[in-house]
């Protein structure tokens, strides 16, 4: 690409530095998200990421330019669960680590309902939702990556137990909250297949619609509705050849 893009020609001589640059800022980049917890505060949300062997973490992202933290959980939130926690959220209710250089704020989310319906609002980036035992995640760690008490991969999840742990202490749930159904680990959203284009979702909680023939009201549809004009690419590519 750098040998045949004329702007990009002059670089190629600096590209290892460029790259090694760009790798550095983007670790440095503060992340913000939210650890949501449902009604009993015995169970948090935690997504999967697309590629086959990915970790599950807390629904997090980067933080776009001059963008405020909560402002940032917000977006990333809806983005990767489809659910705005924008009235749930206290500005003085949150977690914050630093992860090699990396400042990572999570605030806290209490209080949802298991069956609320959750699915992401992007393509190719979260494979699965689900709610998830703090008592299987513990015991914490200060490690970005680690495993839960049944194997699960878990990344950005540990160094936030100690704190999370201490905050539930001083928030308890009501008692008619802690349940038996709150027992058990609950799947809300997945993905059939993530390998090729024909990838579907499906919702064992039946919490998403599924009916093609109503409108797609939410957040970001114009994204999801677009779509390459192939043709038109692949005829200007070979006429770009073909003038050379």
């Amino acid at each position: 690409m750098f040998n045949n893009c004329a702007a990009l020609r002059p670089y190629i001589n600096h590209l290892d530095d460029i790259y090694k640059d760009f790798t550095t800022y983007k670790f440095r980049v503060p992340v913000s998200g939210a650890i949501i917890l449902d009604e009993s505060h015995e169970r948090c949300l935690l997504v999967k990421g697309w590629k086959s062997g990915s970790s599950w973490s807390f629904p997090r992202g980067k933080k776009s330019k001059d963008e405020e933290d909560h402002i940032c959980a917000f977006r990333e939130v809806l983005e990767e669960t489809g659910f705005n926690i924008s009235k749930l959220l206290n500005l003085d209710d949150y977690i914050e680590v630093v992860i090699g250089e990396q400042r990572v704020r999570l605030y806290i989310i209490a209080g949802v309902k298991e069956d609320t319906a959750f699915a992401p609002q992007t393509k190719k980036e979260i494979s699965e939702i689900s709610w998830h035992r703090l008592d299987e995640i513990l015991p914490a760690s200060e490690e970005a990556f680690s495993r839960g008490a049944n194997g699960l991969k878990l990344y950005m999840v540990a160094p936030f137990l100690t704190g999370l742990k201490a905050w539930i202490a001083a928030h308890p749930p009501p008692a008619s909250q802690k349940t038996e159904a709150s027992a058990k680990g609950l799947c809300v959203w997945k993905v059939k297949s993530n390998s090729g284009s024909g990838s579907t979702a499906e919702n064992p909680l039946h919490i998403v619609p599924s009916d093609s023939h109503n409108a797609d009201l939410r957040p970001g549809r114009s994204f999801r509705n677009f779509r390459f004009d192939i043709p038109t690419i692949l005829q200007s590519m070979e006429a770009a050849f073909s003038a050379k």
